[in-house]
């Protein structure tokens, strides 16, 4: 699917303006691939049309993070997927809104436990993290670095 929405408005990177877009998951089949793909394609657009420098491990991550909150949404939640891309200051968030409105909640550590790391894994490497009901469901929200490589390796441009 296209995304609902794409361009600029409120607060955010490049001063009084933030860079988003919305992208409407159908839940089933391949949204998750899909919701990587979309995700690794806007931070292609945020370096290439707005010169702000994203790090390889920033992608990565963002791709890991979405993965995670698009397969939970799609394993415990009936119907459609939101998913909202957007960059505020020098990160990127990640929120994943589904219908269901029971919240997540990570578990325990135990290394025996076979599956069920997914919460933990995106928890443990991301800069900020929220889960809100909403009138119709949850919103699940990772707010990503965008030049977070401990390489200090860069793969888009920094801003003049």
């Amino acid at each position: 699917m296209e995304p609902l929405t794409s361009g600029t408005g409120g607060e955010g990177a490049t001063g009084a303006e933030s860079i988003q877009e919305t992208v409407p998951l159908d839940g089933q089949g391949p949204c998750i691939a899909e919701a990587r793909r979309h995700a690794a394609g806007f931070l292609a657009r945020v370096q290439g049309e707005f010169g702000l420098p994203v790090s390889a491990r920033a992608l990565d991550v963002t791709r890991l993070v979405v993965s995670e909150l698009v397969t939970n949404a799609r394993k415990y939640a009936p119907g459609p997927v939101l998913m909202e891309l957007r960059i505020v200051g020098g990160l990127v968030e990640v929120a994943v809104w589904d219908s269901e409105p029971v919240l997540p909640v990570a578990r325990a550590a135990d290394p025996g436990r076979v599956g069920q790391h997914g919460l933990e894994i995106v928890m443990a490497v991301v800069q900020g993290f929220e889960v809100r009901r909403e009138p119709v469901g949850k919103r699940v929200t990772a707010r990503i670095a965008l030049t977070d490589d401990p390489d200090g390796k860069l793969t888009g441009r920094i801003p003049v």
